[in-house]
């Protein structure tokens, strides 16, 4: 048996796609959701390889409340886990649940 919890553990930077998406829960908790493009260059077995991700964040809390000052084109670094979502037409999608945002100039 495992002494610790499985790790799920994801840090991502990225530029905002749109000003985010505010809304509050039947009790009342604050949710912000918004999603960042994610662009790179990788090092993997030796070559170089461009990486392009965009992905959904959503932002809950107090944490909600500092996603407010964002807008298209704001660079931020997001820490948190990755949680499996569903679309309205049921597909899968993974979705990074923030713990942590900064702004990056």
């Amino acid at each position: 048996m495992q002494d610790s919890l499985p790790e799920n553990n994801l840090v991502m930077t990225g530029e905002v796609v749109k000003a985010p998406k505010q809304s509050s829960s039947p009790a009342g908790i604050a949710h912000s959701q918004f999603s960042i493009d994610h662009k790179s260059i990788q090092n993997e077995g030796g070559f170089n390889r461009q990486a392009f991700v965009r992905i959904q964040v959503v932002a809950t809390g107090e944490l909600s409340q500092l996603t407010r000052e964002l807008v298209a084109g704001s660079m931020v670094k997001v820490s948190g886990f990755i949680n499996r979502h569903e679309s309205r037409n049921g597909n899968p999608l993974l979705v990074l649940h923030a713990q942590q945002i900064e702004m990056i100039n």
